[in-house]
């Protein structure tokens, strides 16, 4: 099992930055895939980015590339979204998962990220 949890959600301007954390223990980090997922008021859960376990291959939803970077730590079993050109649209709870054979298993509770215009 894995626990995951995500940290530095918060308030910022439209065009501002912030950078995810997602810290995780149990089971070997590295032995997962990885993914960040939103979900804004009112719609459903939305893939965000994926890295794989080496950190070598990402990919993006076409409404945050350019703007967003995934990557992570293996050292320090830890996964990162970095957040430039932030947008109101991009306002919601942030939650990452770890990934096996296309599966998304276990799940963090979630950081949330409001961006004002």
């Amino acid at each position: 099992q894995v626990q995951l949890v995500e940290s530095g959600g918060g308030l910022v301007q439209a065009g501002g930055s912030l950078r995810l954390s997602c810290a995780a223990s149990g089971r070997a980090f590295s032995s997962y895939g990885m993914g960040w997922f939103r979900q804004a008021p009112g719609k459903e859960r939305e893939f965000v980015a994926r890295i794989s376990r080496s950190g070598s291959i990402k990919y993006y939803a076409d409404s945050v590339k350019g703007r967003f970077t995934i990557s992570r730590d293996n050292a320090k079993n830890t996964l990162y979204l970095r957040m430039n050109s932030l947008k109101p649209e991009d306002t919601g709870v942030y939650y990452c998962a770890t990934r096996v054979d296309s599966t998304y298993e276990y799940w963090g509770q979630g950081t949330q990220v409001t961006v004002s215009s």
